[in-house]
């Protein structure tokens, strides 16, 4: 199952949690928004490779002069004004997803050092890639809406009749490409995330979903 499959399926059940979760919905929320950024932090600063949209932040940020974080959350608000014709309805968690994770991916860059250690940046990657999964399931489990960029593959997955792993390369390939040509990181790690961020969203996605009353 791909990672925009599993926003499917966790848009598809969203109505059915009870109201009486909606606490921890919102802590879950918060909680892995918050984490995706400081994950897009780690990847960043391995220097070793974004993940496929960092990769169009980034090169946006070094041409606009502001920060990935700002440019994030101007990338995620233009992308929601094309869910218009897409007719998809954004929740409280689509919203929150364009602001908090802008913030704490700046947060995170402001407090993470710099190193030019090979090691240390591979660490850097994998803790990276693993939080992002963990933080991936952690908001798409709150279900309270899913992300913009997701919310914009499974909108035009509905409306073209076009496969989810078709879509999503084509939107992803030109995102990379986009971000490249303007300076943005891609390298071994970008790969490694693309492989891997799909299986383990799916191992851990039915362990962080709010559950349905039975």
């Amino acid at each position: 199952m791909s990672h925009t499959s599993c926003v499917l399926q966790a848009i598809s059940v969203s109505s059915s949690v009870r109201p009486s979760r909606l606490g921890r919905r919102l802590v879950q929320l918060a909680a892995g928004l918050a984490l995706y950024g400081i994950s897009m932090a780690l990847l960043i600063r391995s220097r070793l490779g974004n993940m496929p949209w960092d990769v169009l932040h980034q090169g946006l940020a070094g041409h606009l002069h502001h920060s990935i974080g700002t440019v994030s959350i101007v990338v995620g608000a233009i992308v929601l004004l094309l869910w218009i014709p897409l007719r998809e309805k954004p929740g409280f968690g689509t919203v929150s997803n364009v602001v908090v994770i802008g913030i704490s991916v700046d947060a995170a860059l402001a407090l993470l050092p710099v190193t030019d250690s090979l090691p240390a940046r591979a660490l850097l990657a994998g803790a990276g890639l693993v939080l992002n999964a963990v933080a991936t399931a952690a908001y798409i489990g709150a279900r309270l809406g899913p992300g913009p960029r997701d919310g914009l593959m499974t909108g035009l997955v509905r409306r073209t009749g076009g496969s989810v792993r078709r879509v999503r390369t084509v939107i992803e390939i030109a995102v990379v490409a986009s971000g490249w040509a303007l300076g943005g990181t891609l390298g071994v790690a970008t790969v490694l995330y693309t492989l891997a961020i799909g299986p383990l969203v799916q191992i851990l996605l039915p362990r962080l979903t709010v559950g349905t009353p039975h």
